[in-house]
This record gives C-alpha cells, sequence and structure tokens, in this order.
C-alpha cells in the first residue's frame, strides 16, 4: 500500500505543480460535490418537479453515505495531507511537500471517497431521471443517441472534476475516488430497482433511520470493545492540518451520520403528514404556479437552515441538534411549505373571484 499512496502523493504534487491555476475551481467542485448541494439544492427542484426523483435522491445520498462510513471504518483509508508526514516509505529523505486548503482536512478516514461515491450516486440518479423524461423525444434514434451522449458525457465530465480536485486538494488518493464513483454508481442502480421507497409509510421510515443508527453505533462500539478505536483519524486530522481552524467537527463520522438520517426521518414525517396530502397530491399540486413558489421558497428556507450553526462547544449536545436540525428542515421542505403555499394561493384565488 505504501508504494500505492506513494504514487498517489506524486499524483498530488504533478496537479499542484501544474494546475494551481485551478485552484478557485477545484475549490468550488469540491464543496458543489458534497452531498449539502443534494440535500438543499436538487431535491427541493426535483421533488417539486418530480416527486419520486427528489425520493429517491434522498434515499441514494443517505443509504450511499451510510456505506460509505461502514466502508470507511472497514478500510482504515489514509489520507494524503497526513500519510506523507507519518510513512517510512521515504526513508531519511524529505517527504515530499503538499500543500493543504481550507477544505483539506477531513477527518475520516480515506477509502473510499465520499465526494465521488456522492457525486457519481446522485448525478447517475439525475442523468436517468433527465433521460426517463426526455422519452417522449428518443422516438428518434439519431436524437436518442445525442441524448445519451451529451448527458453521459456530462456526468463523466463532473466525475472526473471532482475526482481531480480531491486528489489536487490532498484529501485523497486517486484508487480511493475512483473506487468512491464505482461504488456510487452501483448504489444508484440498485435504487432503480427498489419501490417500496415511493410509497413508505412513516414507520417504514423510523424503522429505517433507527436500524442504520443502531447498526453504525452497534458496529463502533463492538470494535471500540476490541480495542478498535474508528476514530483513530480524529487525533491525525488535528496533528498534521496546518491550522486548526481547518478541522471541522461537522466532517466527523457521526456528525455527517446524524445529518443524514435526520433528512430521511424529516422527509418520512412530512411525507406523511396529512398537509402534504392535502396540498402537493391535490389538483393544485400539479399547477406550475404552485410547484415554482414550493421550489424557490424551499430553496430559502434550507439556505437558512444550513447556514445557522450549531454550537460546537459540546459534541454530543452538537450531534443531537444536527440530527433536529436536519429533520425540521426537511418537514418544513416538504409538508409546511407547501401548505403555506396551496393557504396563500388560496386566498389569493377567493380575492379574484
Amino acid at each position: 500500500m505504501d508504494l500505492l499512496h506513494s504514487v498517489g502523493v506524486q499524483t498530488t504534487c504533478y496537479l499542484q505543480e501544474n494546475l494551481m491555476d485551478f485552484r478557485d475551481w477545484f475549490l468550488f467542485i469540491s464543496a458543489a460535490a458534497d452531498l449539502r448541494t443534494t440535500f438543499f439544492v436538487f431535491f427541493p427542484i426535483w421533488f417539486h418537479l418530480k416527486e419520486a426523483v427528489g425520493i429517491r435522491l434522498i434515499w441514494v445520498a443517505v443509504i450511499g453515505d451510510w456505506l460509505n462510513l461502514i466502508f470507511k471504518w472497514i478500510l482504515f483509508g489514509q489520507r494524503p495531507y497526513w500519510w506523507v508526514y507519518e510513512t517510512d516509505f521515504y526513508g531519511s529523505a524529505p517527504p515530499p511537500v503538499i500543500q493543504q486548503f481550507p477544505i483539506t482536512c477531513e477527518t475520516g478516514p480515506g477509502s473510499p471517497s465520499g465526494h465521488t461515491m456522492g457525486s457519481s450516486g446522485v448525478y447517475y440518479v439525475l442523468v436517468t431521471a433527465l433521460l426517463a423524461q426526455l422519452s417522449p423525444l428518443q422516438q428518434n434514434t439519431s436524437i436518442a443517441r445525442c441524448l445519451h451522449g451529451i448527458l453521459w458525457a456530462g456526468f463523466w465530465a463532473v466525475q472526473v472534476c471532482v475526482c481531480l480536485s480531491r486528489v489536487f486538494l490532498a484529501a485523497h488518493f486517486p484508487h480511493q475516488v475512483i473506487t468512491g464513483v464505482v461504488s456510487g454508481m452501483v448504489v444508484a442502480e440498485v435504487f432503480v430497482h427498489v419501490r417500496f421507497i415511493y410509497n413508505a409509510s412513516l414507520w417504514q421510515y423510523v424503522g429505517t433511520t433507527l436500524f442504520l443508527f443502531s447498526f453504525a453505533l452497534g458496529f463502533y462500539l463492538l470494535l471500540n470493545i476490541l480495542g478498535v478505536d474508528l476514530l483513530w483519524t480524529l487525533e491525525k486530522a488535528n496533528k498534521w492540518c496546518e491550522r486548526p481552524e481547518w478541522v471541522h467537527i461537522d466532517t466527523t463520522p457521526f456528525a455527517s451520520l446524524l445529518r443524514n438520517l435526520g433528512i430521511l426521518f424529516g422527509l418520512g414525517v412530512g411525507l406523511s403528514s396529512p398537509t402534504y396530502a392535502e396540498s402537493c397530491r391535490g389538483k393544485r399540486g400539479q399547477r406550475w404556479t404552485f410547484r415554482l413558489c414550493c421550489i424557490f421558497t424551499s430553496l430559502f428556507v434550507l439556505h437558512l437552515f444550513d447556514s445557522f450553526e450549531l454550537p460546537t462547544s459540546r459534541e454530543h449536545l452538537f450531534y443531537v441538534l444536527t440530527f433536529c436540525k436536519s429533520s425540521c428542515a426537511y418537514i418544513c421542505a416538504v409538508a409546511l411549505i407547501p401548505c403555506g403555499i396551496s393557504w396563500l394561493l388560496q386566498q389569493v384565488e377567493k380575492k379574484d373571484l
């Protein structure tokens, strides 16, 4: 593995030496590839345009990130920004110098890459959804081939950019980002054939949330009893990150887990609420005015939730509040906002009569 890691460090050095002019682009791509973009941008747009696609986006993102966490705990993957200073591979020679950036210092294990796994899974869902929506235009074979080619070329262009950005930022080795892309596509393809998620009851959402949390916590506690510290990367991040403020608690494994589970739980509560059934599944829910109002209002409200910073002085309290914040955000986006907009439009219609 040291040889593979050394090749990865050389790749990072090469990218940083030759593509430093694209630094801001790589920072943007890496930030955009975070699942926050899916949760707070892609979901409200697709959910209010095509409910099934929005639901599948959340399930793929949440289950994919949960699997990513389990894989990371099993594989114990290193990250370039600390491995290069701890390895004995270089002997007495000075290790290569790699530059760090504000989003380099992820605190979890590195394999597989969560950014590339999440990005490939989410964009796989989006591409297949777009192809399904454009199917009436694909009766002409040449048009169908052109659409397939453009969308899948765009998909791979995004994945290549995300992979390059993660390696450039010294957050991952090349083999980790490749593994992440493949894993994300597999998860997304599996959910193409999973149908129960579109009609899942509240108790199924609750049961799934409890199972995912219990399994992750139980796995962590079991290995901790056996003497295996699954949070071994936190010490390395704090030790080797150039600036302490670049180490963020919201990148820790349990913070991401509880954020995702809160979103899944909030989606289930919202979909099961009577207000959602009355507003989104009635005749008003088919109108473009209603849908567009829901999209823009949801984007604004979710942005407010995302920008609200939680206190980080007490770690366990931060985790609990992360779950609650995510749940409340999605209950608002799925149920409360459509209900409120439906009521407002109804009042406007009454005045016009």
